[in-house]
């Protein structure tokens, strides 16, 4: 299964670093329609154990999410970098 990430949740509190700020993501099937809303733990662990997740900009180019840990230990998703010079998942609209 795969999912794209539509929103992002944040917080607004001091973090170490600006993934560890969002809290929720909200995403979509895109193969099924199905939606749904995830943890920043649990899309974590989703994308770890396999799970593919992506933001797609508005010319329809896709950027994978990768699970990364925190000097910290939070767990946090970012995405591969692009050519992109802006954050592909920061740039996110809040939900």
């Amino acid at each position: 299964m795969s999912v794209r990430i539509t929103c992002i949740s944040k917080d607004n509190g001091n973090h170490e670093n600006p993934y560890v700020a969002i809290t929720s993501f909200t995403w979509v099937n895109e193969s099924t329609n199905a939606t749904g809303a995830s943890s920043r733990e649990q899309i974590y662990d989703w994308v770890k154990d396999g799970g593919y997740g992506y933001v797609k900009d508005v010319q329809g180019n896709t950027v994978r999410l990768i699970a990364e840990l925190s000097p910290n230990g939070n767990k946090y998703v970012k995405t591969n970098p692009d050519n992109v010079m802006s954050d592909n998942l920061l740039t996110l609209p809040e939900c």
